[in-house]
Formats: structure tokens, sequence, C-alpha cells
């Protein structure tokens, strides 16, 4: 079933705009309600958990959808800001029909957006996505976003809500043993976003010194020229500050990007490669799987192939290498963009969890990050993005799909070369690999002359 509104990570736009406002996230979350109750036990209770980034847009929205589920019947927990894996864990622990999270994750300050996880904090199926769609032609009515909401329904900062904030850090802390960061500091990068009130906690009460970096959210500046998508700054402050690692999110919290102690950036392969390998010395790898996703560099399947394990792919989400996983048993997977699945621990991607798992591992070895780093050799790769105007299909652009054969025949098994557009933005990513650099580097070149010549570039 095709998709409409729903991109790679739920539904995102620029706030105000057609998508993202009151009345279509009103409409969306009552379609969404109605896709539970589809498979649901008859009078099964309706009860919903919402958690949001710090978009000063996402009070608006949270507004929007909050009164929307009421007048449906569901009863509704408004967590606050928390970050998206701590409203997945909210969801499995308290057995709550559906999560909502109101964010644009990496995206600037001027996007919001939503998504939703399922019965046990579980992300939905591109199937479950196409059937809320159809839902929302059903959910005209829901669209009126005024009038007060209905008194008694909603649990606002309640108990139970404090609670999933701390539960989630509880979990957190309790992977490394007590007090074990004494004497180590840390460069943290909240990215302005939901992890300022989480992730600074669990390292502090660990014993690290924290120097934090993005770490005072005004709505306004969440992503902004800070956290995972920008962790230049990070990498500087940790060498100047002379810190054991650096650790960057993004706005929601799902992503971790990582600095060694010199400076160098460690992305999700490196991290999941470490993971990956040290857990198959340990033998505790399951299913001696790691699950990433085509755009994973090709030296993630040499490395773990050499430490005795093997590596499936998917399309790029994180939410397919979940399915992936949880069909094939594996416990461990994860993109190069930083999202990393621990699944022993979080049903969905989580950026403190990343980073304390590599800590466990610089403490099991004794080895820093600039070390560990090595067991992932990557093959020459280039990477671009390109702000598009429109997203015709990849095979009617005949410039580019021409390009796009010559190379794979040129390049054959020495190289790949990756086209697509971005689930969540207006960008087409190019992906070049080869022999070396230089080869990449012109075929990347080609690439863009390509996307030029067919009109697509803004």
């Amino acid at each position: 079933m095709n998709r409409k509104y729903f991109g790679t990570d739920g539904v995102r736009g620029p706030f105000g705009g057609p998508l993202i406002n009151e009345a279509f996230a009103a409409r969306l979350a009552v379609a969404a309600l109605r896709w539970w109750q589809d498979s649901a036990a008859p009078g099964a209770e309706m009860r919903i958990v919402i958690g949001r980034d710090t978009r000063a847009s996402g009070e608006s929205l949270e507004r929007g959808v909050v009164r929307a589920l009421v007048a449906a019947g569901a009863k509704v927990v408004r967590l606050g800001v928390l970050p998206t894996p701590a409203v997945a864990r909210a969801v499995r622990a308290t057995g709550a029909s559906l999560g909502v999270v109101i964010t644009a994750s990496h995206n600037p300050a001027s996007d919001n957006g939503i998504k939703f996880f399922g019965p046990g904090g579980v992300k939905l199926t591109d199937d479950d996505e196409a059937r809320i769609e159809c839902n929302l032609l059903d959910e005209v009515a829901a669209a009126d976003s005024g009038g007060p909401t209905p008194a008694g329904q909603v649990e606002a900062r309640t108990t139970e809500a404090r609670t999933a904030e701390a539960d989630y850090i509880a979990s957190a802390e309790g992977l490394l043993p007590a007090r074990s960061l004494v004497g180590w500091r840390v460069v943290l990068d909240t990215a302005n976003g939901a992890t300022c009130g989480t992730s600074p906690v669990v390292l502090r009460r660990l014993g690290a010194e924290v120097i934090g970096l993005g770490d005072g959210p005004d709505g306004l500046n969440i992503n902004a020229r800070v956290g995972s998508e920008y962790p230049e700054t990070l990498a500087a402050r940790v060498v100047a500050e002379h810190a054991r690692l650096g650790i960057a999110h993004d706005g929601d919290g799902d992503r971790c990007i990582l600095c060694d102690e010199s400076g160098a950036i460690l992305d999700g392969d490196e991290i999941l490669t470490i993971l990956a390998t040290y857990a198959l010395a340990q033998g505790c790898l399951a299913e001696r799987l790691l699950v990433v996703t085509v755009q994973s560099n090709q030296g993630v399947d040499t490395a773990i192939r050499r430490a005795g394990g093997r590596v499936a792919r998917t399309e790029v989400g994180d939410r397919y290498v979940a399915e992936r996983m949880r069909a094939d048993g594996a416990t461990l997977g994860g993109e190069s963009s930083g999202h990393v699945i621990c699944s022993e621990v979080s049903p969905t991607g989580d950026g403190l969890v990343a980073a304390l798992k590599v800590i466990a591992v610089m403490q099991a070895t004794g080895q820093p990050l600039s070390v560990l780093r090595r067991v992932l050799v990557k093959c020459p790769q280039i990477t671009a993005a390109l702000r598009v105007r429109a997203k015709p299909p990849l095979a009617s652009l005949a410039s580019l799909s021409a390009v796009m054969r010559e190379l794979a025949e040129e390049l054959g098994e020495e190289g790949r070369v990756l086209v697509r557009y971005s689930g969540t933005e207006a960008k087409l990513r190019l992906l070049v690999e080869g022999p070396t650099l230089a080869v990449a580097e012109r075929a990347m070149d080609r690439l863009k002359a390509a996307v030029v010549a067919d009109g697509l570039e803004v």
C-alpha cells in the first residue's frame, strides 16, 4: 500500500504548512487511534501517551492531538518534553495502546512532525501507516481544534508522567556499574533538544564530569548548528577540554554520534561495528547478526565477517532495521546516521543507550575510543545531499539514470552507487563507494552534474 503523508520516520514538514498544523495533527491522531481499534479487543481501554521535543510549535500540535483523542474517548497521558526512546519505553512499560511523539528529529526548528509507536513501543510498519492514511478520509470532523479540552480526560504531568522520565533515567544508569565514570570528563551535545533533561543526569549520576553543549533550549534553537548533524564543535571542545570522549544527540534523542579523545568523529557504522565485534568476541551477539541499512559502508560487512559474524541489510530507516531484527532474532542493528538499536534495552533507536554501551566496551577492554574505532576500515566513500524542488521517479530522470548505469558498470565489484530521496526532507541523497577516494570523488561529480542536467536541484 502506498503512503502519501508518512515518510521514513513519521509525518514531517514546516510547521503551519498543509501537513503540520493543529487540525491535521488532530485528524492524524484519531486516524491512528482507529487503526489501533481495528485490531484491539472489544472494549479495550484506549490509553495514549504523548511526548514531544523542545520546539515551540510542539505545544500547539500537542493541543490539537490531545483534544482530538479525548473527544474520541481516549485517556491521554502527557509526558511533556521527553526523548523519543523514553516515550517508546513508557508505551511498553505501561501497556499503553499507542505512543505519540511530536518531533522532527534532526530537522530545523521551523519543522515539526508526528510519529507513532504501537503496542510494546514498536514503530509502525509501512502497511500500518498506509491504513492510518486510509482512516484519515473518515476523520474530517476531528479537524476542528477549537473549544476546550474535556475535563478529567487528560493526565498532565501526573505521577505516571513523572515516572516515565525517572524510569528511563534509571534504566540507562543501570547499564554501567554505579559511579563507574568517576574521573571521566565527557563533552555532551544535547542539540538543545529532548535529551537536555535526561542524558546529562545519567552521566553525572554515574560520576562523570559533563561539559555541556546545546543545553539551553529556547524553543527555536533545536539542532541550530549543534547536535549530531554538526559534530565539529563537539570535536573541537573534546580536544580543548582533554575529554575522554564526546557524545552528540539529535533533537529527539534517538541518534548518537561520538568523538574520540583526539577529536575524530565516529558515525553509526563505527559505533555498530565496535559493539558487534566486541559482542562476537564475547560470544553474545544474538544470531551472530548485525542488521544495517544499504547506506552503511561496505567495510562494516568485512569487519563483521572477520570477527565471525554476518550482516543483513535493509532499506534506509531505523524501523526497517527493527523489523528485520525482530524477524531474524537479532538484538543489535542501526544506521550510519547514528540510530543504534539495542533491543534487549530499548525497542527503538536510543542515542544514550548507544553511548553507554560503547563506554562499557571502553571499560571492559581498557582501550580508548581512538583504538576501538580501528576495527572498522571504511571503503572510500563520498556522500552528498542535494536540495530538490520535487521528487519524480528516479527512472524518469534521463541523465541521472544514464550516469548511474555507467558507474555501476565501471565500478563493478570494487564499488557501488546509491541514489535515493530523503524520507524526511526535500533532498536527494547520493552515495558512492570506490576503490580509491579519487575514483569516488569523480563519480560523485558526474552524479551531481546529471542532477543539474535533469533540472532537479533547487
